[in-house]
């Protein structure tokens, strides 16, 4: 059926491809090939050289990728606190080396004493702030039952020597790159207002690159949990603590919606991509695997080698498909223990067959046209993502988040964590968006204990049978379409790892009705010629910070970090 359809558009490529050639072309270049690093006997690739070392370290010393993935987690605490955690939650997507496969669901959840209409004002008016900043926008976190969970199924080293190395860490100190300097300088002003108590990260003057950092309160903490597992967390102190935090600032968290927290073991979602590749990504609450598996599935429809990478055509065709794909999101996707997500359907031939059948490549599609709604600009993003691959071939593919940069802003007074924003990825008010420009319905509406949508996209692709990449990326809206190009960068356009990785990338989703550009992602004549079949154009800085592996013909691994944007390391031995 893919098939006879992709015939229908032929004609339609064919004739843009003719008029558009002058415009498309451009001189033949010998560029350098730029590789990744690579390595044997395992791989771990993060956003921050500390969390890296942390991780390669467990593995030298016989742990396997998910003692990895733990350890990993606990240093981002400290060593990247605008999005790595305890305070916050994520997900995992695992392989392990013998074929299994799974998914764990840490996502943050409403306290119990959450309601529908909490961010809304008596007249009905969305309070947005309410959501985003300070006590009553945090959801219970999820990260620390995560971690234990993990440990408990897939683990094999103590607890203990998992978090040790974060405890030395937050104990001992670090030193700032630039690039964190920067992020802790941007929010100094936030840091002072929010909190009630003089927090690490404020610094009079600013920082600058080289300072160095202590976190003594944050080692108090991870000790705890070095010693007493989730229960160092959800019990005792820290949990004292956080709900004192709370108290103090008007949040509803309580100790009993700690001490109910369970992480979920979830079946991913997977299915075949063209005839050699399999998909394994996050289901709900994640809108993550159900949007990729569309937009894969979608490009089957489209010879996106022949189009080219991000020329005219092929950034016409991935926009139409984002729209689509996006639409369905805010209509359909929710935590489907509280929402019946018609995930078969979604993913159906007859259904993908339909929905993008309508795509014309001359012309843009309104998203007005797709579905109703309106929103005018989308806010900063902050998660992060890890990606390991061990020597047995066990993979996790982890993305773990507070939301909005430094989450909440809100810091525990006397236990030194951030504490996030995730009830702001609620559907507070039905049509409005949130900071990230999306818009929800009836499927995400907030209701106690339950999870909110997210777009954190841990995916990990098989070729033939055997592992073949590890993916995810941070970026709010964004990690969606990152993702997706990365792997089409790969699997249509020939690219090596580390090349995906760094390719600038390109984002529509529906609302607004644009195109966001990375700034050099492509020349002026490009532009022109999507202004030409209707599309408006936005640029931004970056878009995504991927961490990915991919496994050789060979069996040895490239790790690919996303060190154009940020201070991500690949190590492997």
């Amino acid at each position: 059926m893919k098939r006879f359809t992709f015939l229908l558009f032929t004609f339609f490529l064919l004739a843009l491809a003719t008029t558009n050639c002058r415009m498309s072309e451009k001189p033949v270049e010998k560029k350098e090939v730029v590789r990744g690093v690579i390595a044997k006997n395992g791989m771990v690739v993060t956003a921050n050289p500390y969390a890296s070392e942390i991780g390669l370290q467990i593995l030298k010393k016989g742990g396997n990728a998910f003692d990895a993935a733990i350890a990993v987690q606990f240093a981002l605490a400290v060593c990247y606190p605008r999005a790595g955690n305890i305070g916050g939650g994520g997900f995992l997507v695992y392989r392990k080396g013998d074929g299994e496969v799974g998914s764990l669901d840490f996502r943050e959840k409403a306290p119990k004493s959450a309601t529908k209409d909490m961010y809304l004002d008596k007249e009905g008016n969305y309070l947005t702030d309410l959501s985003k900043r300070g006590a009553l926008a945090v959801g219970v976190p999820g990260t620390v039952a995560g971690m234990a969970a993990m440990h408990e199924k897939l683990g094999t080293l103590p607890f203990a020597d998992l978090v040790n190395p974060s405890v030395d860490l937050a104990q001992n100190g670090l030193q700032l790159s630039e690039y964190d300097a920067g992020r802790f300088n941007t929010y100094q002003e936030d840091f002072a207002e929010l909190n009630r108590f003089e927090i690490p990260l404020l610094k009079e003057g600013g920082w600058s690159k080289g300072d160095s950092i202590k976190y003594p309160n944050l080692a108090t903490t991870l000790a705890l949990i070095r010693d007493g597992g989730r229960d160092g967390f959800y019990k005792g102190k820290t949990a004292d603590l956080l709900v004192a935090e709370m108290k103090a600032g008007n949040g509803i968290i309580t100790h009993e919606d700690l001490e109910a927290y369970q992480a979920v073991w979830r079946d991913p979602v997977v299915e075949n991509y063209q005839e050699d590749y399999r998909i394994i990504s996050m289901p709900p609450p994640s809108s993550g695997g159900i949007a990729l598996v569309q937009l894969l599935e979608g490009s089957e429809f489209f010879d996106f080698t022949a189009m080219g990478h991000n020329s005219v055509e092929s950034i016409h065709v991935m926009t139409e498909l984002q729209r689509r794909v996006y639409a369905d999101r805010s209509t359909y996707l929710g935590d489907m223990d509280f929402y019946d997500v018609p995930m078969d359907w979604l993913l159906g031939a007859d259904y993908l067959t339909k929905r993008f059948g309508d795509i014309s490549m001359k012309q843009k599609t309104n998203s007005q046209d797709i579905k109703e709604g309106k929103v005018e600009v989308i806010e900063s993003v902050e998660t992060t993502h890890f990606s390991i691959v061990d020597k047995d071939g066990n993979a996790a593919s982890i993305t773990t988040t507070l939301n909005g940069n430094f989450g909440s802003k809100v810091m525990v007074k006397g236990a030194g964590f951030f504490l996030n924003n995730e009830m702001d990825d609620f559907s507070a008010k039905p049509g409005e968006p949130n900071m990230f420009g999306l818009v929800g319905a009836e499927a995400n509406k907030i209701e106690p204990e339950k999870r909110m949508l997210s777009s954190m996209t841990p995916t990990i692709v098989e070729k033939n049978g055997e592992l073949f990449m590890v993916v995810g990326t941070p970026g709010g809206a964004t990690i969606i379409t990152c993702v997706y190009q990365t792997i089409m960068n790969v699997t249509a356009h020939g690219m090596n790892i580390q090349e995906a990785v760094n390719a600038k990338k390109t984002h529509s989703q529906w609302l607004p009705d644009n195109i966001i550009l990375e700034e050099g992602a492509v020349d002026d004549s490009v532009v022109e010629g999507l202004k030409a079949l209707g599309h408006e154009i936005d640029s931004r800085p970056s878009l995504g910070r991927m961490e990915a592996i991919l496994r050789l013909p060979d069996g040895r691994l490239e790790g690919a970090a996303d060190y154009t944007r940020g201070d991500d390391t690949a190590l492997g031995f």
